[in-house]
């Protein structure tokens, strides 16, 4: 009887315990980002600015979307904090890795379409040259870089000009975002401070 007692006992202890303990990947995390899951909680996606940011230092991000395959962007999302961004933290005509730390990479799970070049599935790094009235968007092979210490344009898989957008709508970090239109179709959306630029590309 005793033995039925400690086990009867022993489950609902652990029946309670269990119910107590936080779900980490439901909690909320300080500033505009949250937990994406709980396999890879070291990655964060950046939302809208809807409160005052405290995260200091770049958050690890990323960004998911499905045109035709699957397409993930993982990166680095530095914060405005108050400085001077284009021609200032970020130089105009230079080659910028468009993120911090480590290089952007961006991987297809399928056969995609960037302008007129065919981009076989894969893994990719992603850079620009910001100007003021046009930008250079660039997709590069090597995926696994640091910053733009290693960049090499014989590398390049893309090079297209791109247009920036102004918004009056500040965004404090970087964020990209992956939107999908109709007939396999979809763009790649930057976004930092007041400028934001597209990229639009196809699934094959």
């Amino acid at each position: 009887m005793m033995s039925r007692i400690s086990r009867t006992t022993i489950l609902i202890a652990t029946i309670i315990l269990s119910a107590c303990t936080p779900n980490k990947e439901k909690s909320a995390q300080t500033g505009s980002s949250q937990i994406v899951s709980k396999e890879q909680s070291d990655f964060r996606i950046i939302a809208d600015q809807q409160e005052q940011d405290t995260i200091k230092g770049s958050i690890k991000a990323r960004a998911m979307g499905t045109v035709g395959d699957a397409i993930s962007i993982n990166y680095y999302s530095p914060a405005v904090r108050g400085r001077i961004i284009w021609g200032g933290l970020v130089p105009y005509d230079q080659v910028w890795v468009t993120g911090a730390h480590r290089a952007t990479n961006i991987e297809f799970d399928g056969d995609m379409t960037i302008g007129d070049t065919s981009i076989p599935a894969g893994r990719y790094a992603i850079f620009t040259i910001p100007g003021k009235t046009e930008w250079t968007f660039i997709l590069n092979k090597n995926w696994d870089q640091h910053l733009a210490d290693d960049y090499d344009s014989n590398q390049d898989m893309v090079r297209i000009k791109i247009t920036p957008i102004t918004s009056q709508q500040p965004q404090e970090r970087l964020q990209y975002t992956i939107n999908t239109l109709q007939d396999r179709k979809g763009t790649i959306k930057l976004m930092w401070e007041k400028v934001a630029i597209e990229v639009p590309f196809s699934a094959q």
